[in-house]
């Protein structure tokens, strides 16, 4: 018995594939999206180790409901809003089992001894991961992923005044971090 695999499927094929839960090709799925997806997944969490399990969740969920994903779409932006979606939720059961009080968040330090536009891609991360959690998912669905407020609001369960309300603490938040005030 031989197994011919595909050198360089096409994104149909590959999709079909993976509707068919052929190893290969969910693999492959995986490979090919994992690093862009994982940066979505770390912008969204407290860590590397929730982004990890919001990555792995996110793929499970796109792997399973892989029927759904309608040709003409483009792939890439179909898994994103998974991995957003799974990280919205993630949020939501983790703020349901643990509560942070904001004023020992403002304990937390972060040393700066450049200016903003010299520091580092994970520096900046670091900086949005100790947000409290609504800010940081009302900031990165609206300055990252491109919400509108109406939008953030029905995803969180929230008013549009509220996440407008969030959006400018999370931003002011932002900014003591990164100058080194907090």
């Amino acid at each position: 018995m031989s197994i011919a695999l595909p050198l360089n499927p096409s994104e149909e094929e590959l999709v079909q594939a993976c509707v068919e839960r052929q190893a290969w090709a969910q693999q492959r799925l995986y490979e090919v999206h994992y690093k862009a997806m994982m940066a979505v997944c770390l912008r969204y969490s407290n860590s590397a180790d929730d982004a990890y399990d919001i990555l792995h969740e996110g793929f499970l969920k796109v792997l399973l409901n892989m029927k759904s994903y309608e040709p003409g779409t483009l792939l890439t932006a179909w898994i994103r809003r998974i991995m957003v979606n799974t990280a919205i939720d993630y949020y939501r059961r983790e703020s349901r089992r643990t509560t942070s009080d904001i004023d020992e968040a403002r304990g937390l330090h972060c040393k700066v001894s450049s200016p903003i536009d010299q520091m580092a891609a994970e520096q900046i991360l670091i900086a949005v991961q100790q947000l409290p959690p609504m800010y940081r998912a009302v900031f990165n669905m609206f300055a990252i992923e491109g919400y509108s407020h109406r939008e953030i609001a029905n995803h969180l369960g929230i008013t549009e005044s509220t996440s407008r309300s969030n959006l400018v603490k999370a931003r002011t938040r932002l900014k003591e971090l990164l100058h080194g005030k907090i």
